[in-house]
């Protein structure tokens, strides 16, 4: 495949096979339909990226409300009640508005600058590729000792380039 063209979407090319609920909150948000919608290019992304990404998790901490679920939604990381969702899910489903090409997703996974750019680039591939392709991309990444914040308890800085946790 040319570097040039977008990669294949595998599964659902509308809803980029996100849990709905963390979908509609996306599309609802008035940081994905007024901020993200002003920028309009890969390297326009991934500087928000840099600026604005501090975990991984699809809520914002604390907006969730989970107190008295039970059942599937009680116990489920990332589902459930919903919240704020995260700059970071924002982002995520920016980068898959632009239809990303090999050539940009291998630049998300092997960017310098912040382990969020990284992350957001195997969660992309995580949520678009055929799953029978998933451990060409990961393998070589498996023993990334990177430290990166999964939960916004955790924290992370840009001037320190370290987390709490993942190390």
């Amino acid at each position: 495949m040319p570097p040039n063209n977008p990669l294949p979407i595998w599964g659902n090319e509308k809803t980029m096979n996100m849990n709905p609920l963390i979908l509609t909150n996306i599309q609802s948000s008035p940081y994905f339909k007024v901020n993200l919608y002003e920028l309009k290019t890969y390297h326009e992304v991934i500087d928000e990226i840099y600026y604005r990404v501090e975990h991984l998790e699809p809520w914002e901490r604390g907006s969730r409300k989970t107190a008295g679920q039970t059942g599937m939604c009680g116990g489920v990381r990332g589902v459930g009640a919903g919240g704020i969702v995260s700059s970071a899910y924002c982002l995520l489903y920016k980068l898959f508005t632009l239809r990303l090409t090999r050539k940009q997703l291998t630049g998300l996974i092997t960017h310098q600058d912040s382990p969020f750019i990284r992350g957001l680039g195997f969660m992309y591939i995580r949520y678009t590729q055929d799953p029978k392709e998933l451990w060409d991309w990961y393998e070589p990444y498996l023993e990334d000792e990177e430290g990166v914040a999964l939960d916004p308890a955790e924290g992370w800085s840009h001037d320190s380039k370290s987390a709490s946790s993942v190390e």
